[in-house]
């Protein structure tokens, strides 16, 4: 019998996850199953108790629900506790483990798949959201030299230092507000992407920038990584590469092997 696994969202049926966890069961010969599974708005807590209770052994969280899951464990990781979003569930008996794999994922993906290390970096983080937040730790773990937060909203980014300034280099402010200042890596955690706008950039700041990055991926041109490479970026990366490294730390997690993520990313681009 396989063991069943899911990823749970609303909406659900555009997510790549199936396909990243089957191609990672194959290449690793684990004896498991993995779907779609989507959850009402309002049902999120009943759904994930029905999958567990039919024998599920794990989820990958996408939204609206990564706040309600962080909520349903009954045991976080750090990183987890930290973001306070959950995005991979673990079932083990009664235990209900909670985890974040997005900034891993991350930072696997800019050190690893990019070869660009993030030690001694000027790291800035556009927006203040649930994907920025879940993010900030892993990357301050890194030990960068600086990781300004830029929010339209100030005082979103200003509540971010207010969390993680104990854990290395943090400034915050509005998008101009790092005008005049120079930055090694330009991540993009916005939802600017989603609707093909620009954030309030100024062209100016990609100038000596090695890499700009957007955590979103799509077919068509990202308006922002264009913009970044016009105006003098040396690198740009869309979220692919992090959307597979963070589910192959959520693979470890759940079947303590962990997968080859290159042959997996090299086959979304295929499709994408």
């Amino acid at each position: 019998m396989l063991d069943s696994y899911a990823v749970i969202g609303n909406p659900v049926s555009h997510s790549k996850s199936p396909l990243i966890h089957t191609a990672f069961a194959q290449q690793t010969n684990q004896a498991m199953q993995y779907v779609a599974l989507l959850a009402p708005l309002d049902g999120f807590e009943a759904t994930v108790q029905d999958f567990r209770q039919r024998g599920g052994k794990g989820l990958n969280v996408t939204v609206p629900f990564k706040l309600e899951a962080y909520q349903l464990a009954t045991r976080l990781t750090e990183r987890a506790g930290i973001a306070q979003a959950v995005n991979t569930l673990k079932f083990e008996n009664d235990e209900i483990l909670g985890d974040n794999t997005d900034g891993i994922g991350l930072v696997r993906d800019i050190e690893c798949n990019l070869a660009i290390p993030l030690a001694g970096k000027r790291i800035l983080l556009m927006g203040a959201g649930g994907a920025a937040q879940g993010v900030i730790l892993p990357l301050l773990q890194q030990q960068p030299a600086l990781l300004a937060i830029a929010n339209r909203t100030p005082e979103k980014a200003a509540a971010l230092w207010k969390q993680f300034n104990t854990y290395g280099n943090i400034s915050a402010g509005d998008f101009l507000y790092f005008a005049d200042e120079h930055f090694d890596i330009i991540i993009n955690a916005t939802s600017a992407s989603l609707h093909n706008a620009l954030p309030e950039l100024p062209a100016s700041i990609f100038a000596q920038a090695a890499l700009a990055y957007d955590m979103m991926y799509r077919q068509e041109p990202i308006p922002f990584l264009k913009f970044a490479r016009q105006h003098g970026a040396q690198q740009i990366a869309d979220g692919i590469g992090m959307l597979v490294e963070q589910a192959a730390e959520s693979f470890f997690i759940w079947r303590n092997v962990r997968p080859q993520t290159k042959p997996v990313i090299a086959k979304l681009k295929s499709l994408v």
